[in-house]
């Protein structure tokens, strides 16, 4: 089991109400792990949305927390339902309707990495998938819930901000079309999961950069966004997926040459982000 579920990086005095996190950007790869994997210590970081974390770690300084997993997406899928095991992975788990996510293998704990290579040789006791969940899954998560509950009774809503990175060629049909390829993909899931104009504004921070941003497609947001976004309680949850070619060596895995520039950048729209979240005064100043 990786030491810690989770890393939170706290702002000396919370002054927004967004949230921001990454749960895909975990890298403590146990070594029980890497002894039952049939893939290398390279291959087996393909799914890792790799130095997001590093991205976003800014946000304590704006004011604002940053939840990130420790134990890595091939190990635990934090963006997944907790009952979304795969019976074609996990021993003892019968099918139960069609879940794509689980059909292609990336349930809660995934069967493959990037590109359909399977992680195992063959199925993982029930158990094991269970204490996974147990360990990592569930503190993660009533950490986030936590975060999400303190800043709307600071300040009367809470914005999640969810942060991955998507490979280069998954907006490749985009760029097919004729259109710009977009550098960063908002997920709202169609509308749903947060109130439009904390969306605009999300959206706005990034086109402000200089980002060509694109809204829900070919990624309107999974698990997360689902379970978190209930704006008509004042809960706004939004998926941001960052083009990792910008920032980082897709096949070597390595921040490039532009990582650091791309990561000042950044800084200023976290901190317009960050801005959204206080629009309200804190409630406990009334």
């Amino acid at each position: 089991m990786p030491i810690e579920p989770f890393h939170l990086e706290s702002p000396g005095l919370r002054t927004s109400s967004v949230v921001f996190a990454s749960p895909h950007s975990g890298r403590d790869y146990p070594w029980s792990f890497l002894r039952h994997t049939v893939l290398d210590e390279h291959a087996i970081r393909s799914s890792e949305d790799a130095y997001v974390d590093r991205l976003f770690d800014c946000a304590p300084a704006c004011g604002a927390p940053l939840l990130h997993a420790g134990a890595p997406r091939a190990y635990v899928d934090l963006n997944r339902a907790a009952d979304e095991f795969d019976p074609a992975l996990i021993e003892g788990v019968r099918r139960s309707g069609h879940n794509p996510r689980v059909a292609s293998g990336l349930g809660v704990v995934p069967r493959v990495v990037a590109n359909g290579r399977a992680i195992y040789r063959g199925k993982i006791p029930r158990i094991e998938a269970e204490r996974r969940v147990a360990g990592i899954w569930r503190p993660y998560h009533d950490k986030l819930k936590s975060l999400m509950t303190e800043g709307h009774m600071l300040f009367g809503e809470a914005i999640l901000v969810d942060c991955h990175s998507m490979p280069h060629e998954a907006v490749e049909g985009v760029a097919r079309s004729g259109q710009p390829r977009p550098e960063i993909v908002i997920g709202d899931r169609f509308g749903a999961s947060a109130a439009p104009e904390i969306v605009e504004r999300i959206e706005a921070a990034f086109a402000g950069a200089g980002l060509v941003v694109a809204r829900n497609a070919p990624f309107a947001g999974a698990y997360v966004t689902q379970a978190y976004g209930r704006p008509q309680r004042g809960h706004h949850a939004v998926q941001v997926e960052i083009d990792r070619a910008i920032y980082m060596d897709e096949r070597t895995i390595r921040p490039n040459a532009n990582f650091q520039a791309f990561r000042r950048l950044l800084r200023g729209v976290v901190g317009e982000i960050a801005e959204i979240g206080r629009s309200a005064q804190p409630l406990a100043a009334e």
